[in-house]
């Protein structure tokens, strides 16, 4: 038979086993309620600040532009519709222009610039004119009579002035310097005004 005290032993040891056995069970119910806390309140935090698409932020806004490229006989000029990047600079958004340009055309009318030809990069001048830096393989590259020269000049002039409300006027030059011409045909020493009576009226 056991004994007062062995009773008394046993009472305390039952005692403290049940108390771990709450604080076990309390212990997992409070970790489980601040786990559940934590995944709540990173929910609530993701639905009210999306995280941020960094992608969707490098996308330029876009906008329409006229870019005009050669009809079959290389006498006039017809426009394609075409999205550029938007910019809030003119002489960058005249870059954007003239890399429209240079891609060709996309509606099966002649390219007025060689392919692999790129441009540097266009100033514009406070009485509008702009000034196209090309790199030299413009001059390496092109081959062409006087009326795909015309077509050249043109197609980038009217390009310009139609997209660029600020640009009067278009200078084209090779590696920062001015040209005699592209290929002969036609002094490309001065500035260059649209000639609108090229342009096939849209229908």
């Amino acid at each position: 038979m056991s004994t007062k005290k062995q009773l008394r032993s046993e009472n305390i040891k039952e005692k403290k086993i049940k108390k771990s056995t709450k604080i076990f069970y309390l212990s997992l119910i409070i970790g489980g309620g601040i786990v559940l806390l934590v995944i709540f309140f990173v929910t609530l935090f993701s639905a009210i600040f999306p995280p941020v698409d960094m992608d969707a932020m490098k996308r330029k806004e876009k906008q329409v532009a006229k870019i005009y490229f050669s009809d079959p006989q290389e006498r006039f000029l017809k426009s394609e519709k075409r999205f550029v990047n938007k910019e809030s600079d003119n002489a960058l958004q005249a870059k954007e222009i003239v890399k429209a340009l240079l891609n060709g055309s996309q509606n099966g009318l002649v390219n007025t610039f060689p392919k692999g030809v790129t441009v540097k990069d266009v100033k514009i001048s406070d009485d509008g004119v702009a000034s196209v830096n090309f790199h030299k393989d413009l001059l390496k590259a092109y081959e062409g009579s006087s009326a795909s020269e015309m077509a050249t000049i043109y197609s980038l002039t009217n390009s310009l002035t139609q997209n660029v409300s600020v640009i009067t006027k278009v200078k084209i030059l090779v590696e920062g310097k001015e040209i005699p011409s592209i290929k002969g045909h036609i002094s490309t020493r001065k500035a260059f005004a649209p000639d609108l009576e090229l342009i096939i009226p849209e229908k």
